[in-house]
């Protein structure tokens, strides 16, 4: 667990971390170069939830990566799907990662929405929805090994 005392927020225990795995963990069905180690690492302090349409047809392949079973997301009504994973696990104890249209509403629902702008852009949709943007996906997990960043952004 992650615990965030945030001035005019106030506490906040991430426990789980859920990501949209298309344009936000990979490009073009392939992780980001070191992302196995990074999010290895995060998992001794949070469980991770991998959410996925499966795009190109390669989350097998990330999965045995990460050594993860990834949700896959149902065609349609996949912002909605995406909400409701977050709500069940407990939104108030969720940090969520994403940059498609279909992750705004998760965005939104969690405690802590990060929203990354990836080579496949970010939707305004989830610039919106979102409480931070990261440049890329490697500053936005490197929020979690440094936490006092996210403290410093989102006080009020």
């Amino acid at each position: 667990m992650i615990e965030l005392n945030i001035p005019g927020r106030g506490t906040i225990q991430i426990e789980h971390l859920v990501c949209d795995v298309n344009g936000t963990l990979a490009v073009d069905g392939q992780l980001h170069d070191g992302l196995v180690r990074i999010l290895t690492s995060l998992r001794d302090r949070m469980t991770l939830h991998l959410l996925t349409a499966d795009t190109h047809g390669r989350q097998e392949i990330i999965d045995q990566q990460l050594n993860i079973k990834a949700v896959r997301i149902k065609p349609g009504h996949e912002a909605q799907q995406k909400a409701a994973y977050v709500e069940n696990l407990g939104r108030d104890h969720v940090a969520a990662i994403g940059q498609g249209a279909n992750d705004a509403a998760m965005l939104e629902a969690a405690a802590i929405g990060i929203g990354i702008l990836s080579v496949e852009g970010i939707a305004a949709e989830s610039l919106v929805a979102a409480d931070l943007i990261m440049p890329d996906i490697h500053t936005a997990l490197e929020l979690f090994e440094k936490p006092v960043r996210m403290v410093a952004t989102l006080r009020k």
